[in-house]
């Protein structure tokens, strides 16, 4: 989870770059990064992204043993794909969730500072206050203050996915 979090930082700072007229921009047919998420419980991670954060479940797919093999991507365990959404846009950022029914081997983490790589994602929204009944509801913990402002006004809440992933919301209330 915590090379997730590196990763989504990463494909934030790419879809800035993107934005911007670079050489390379004629390399990519996608100006969106798909993010592959390997979770514990899968439903439960669904229910998560879902019902908590809002996303939308778009499709999925099987990748089979075979191709995992020859890929790398594994040593040929088949397995298969959610896919969500912040909206079902053709080119919205794609949050694929995979699960091999195995509990992490890293240690839950209690601060982003406590281990390497990926540790946080960070979600934009128009209105706080839907969410945060969401989170309410779910009997999500907030890990941040109530009401806690940035310097610019909007509102920030601190939660983490069932896999410990940190996930910051930012927004007007």
């Amino acid at each position: 989870m915590k090379k997730l979090t590196a990763f989504l930082i990463l494909m934030a700072i790419v879809i800035v770059a993107l934005s911007q007229e670079t050489p390379s921009q004629k390399d990519f047919s996608n100006n969106s990064i798909s993010i592959g998420v390997v979770v514990a419980d899968l439903q439960k991670s669904i229910d998560f992204y879902t019902n908590v954060i809002g996303m939308t479940k778009t499709g999925g797919f099987s990748v089979d043993d075979n191709f995992t093999k020859r890929s790398g991507l594994n040593s040929g365990m088949a397995f298969d794909v959610t896919v969500l959404k912040l909206e079902d846009d053709p080119q919205a950022p794609e949050w694929k969730l995979m699960s091999f029914n195995r509990k992490p081997t890293h240690p839950w983490q209690k601060y982003m500072t406590d281990d390497n790589g990926i540790q946080y994602v960070t979600i934009f929204v128009n209105s706080m206050n839907p969410i945060l009944e969401r989170i309410n509801k779910n009997n999500v913990r907030l890990l941040s203050e109530p009401g806690l402002k940035l310097e610019d006004g909007r509102s920030f809440v601190l939660i983490q996915d069932p896999d410990g992933t940190f996930i910051e919301l930012i927004g007007p209330e």
